[in-house]
């Protein structure tokens, strides 16, 4: 059952709030009120909007794609704009040949070098979220075998194309 509401205490609510609109000063009245006074707001049936969260799938897409980004260097590419892929002169022939990865400097990239070892470090993490799935007791032993095959075959190309970006970007490391 509801409580009981104060009858005195409303009453002097209501009096006080009175006698405060009509103790106002009457220019502030005719400049504040009186214009607006045969205004009404308009009744409105506003909805709350339902967001619904969404899929853990979608939420991994755009983590990954984040991911990507990040470790692609897309915040250098935009900034510095380096050129997409690099050239030199064959020695021996004379001829101009594409370079992809950019010799002899660590802080420095060509976007293709970019985007190829971003792909490479996804690559990798695909292949740990397949180990993963690997490990689950509630798939057939033919799926398991299929994703722990596929997860140790994609961290060993990322690891050794990895390895191997490392060796052509600063010579003579590891040997």
């Amino acid at each position: 059952m509801a409580p009981k509401a104060d009858t005195q205490s409303a009453g002097a609510v209501a009096a006080a709030d009175a006698s405060s609109q009509f103790s106002m000063d009457p220019v502030f009245h005719v400049l504040k009120v009186v214009p607006y006074s045969f205004l009404r707001p308009p009744r409105l049936r506003l909805k709350i909007p339902s967001v619904s969260l969404p899929s853990a799938m979608t939420v991994f897409s755009l983590v990954l794609l984040t991911y990507f980004m990040v470790v692609s260097g897309f915040v250098y590419d935009v900034i510095v704009e380096p050129p997409g892929i690099g050239s030199t002169q064959d020695p021996a022939t004379g001829a101009v040949r594409p370079v992809v990865l950019l010799p002899g400097r660590v802080n420095g990239q060509y976007i293709i070098e970019g985007l190829s070892s971003g792909f490479m470090f996804v690559l990798g993490g695909i292949g740990i979220v397949l180990l993963d799935l690997a490990l689950d007791k509630n798939r057939a032993r033919s799926v398991k075998v299929s994703y722990a095959i596929a997860g140790i075959s994609s961290v060993v190309i990322a690891y050794v194309m990895t390895t191997l970006f490392i060796r052509i970007k600063i010579p003579g490391y590891l040997r």
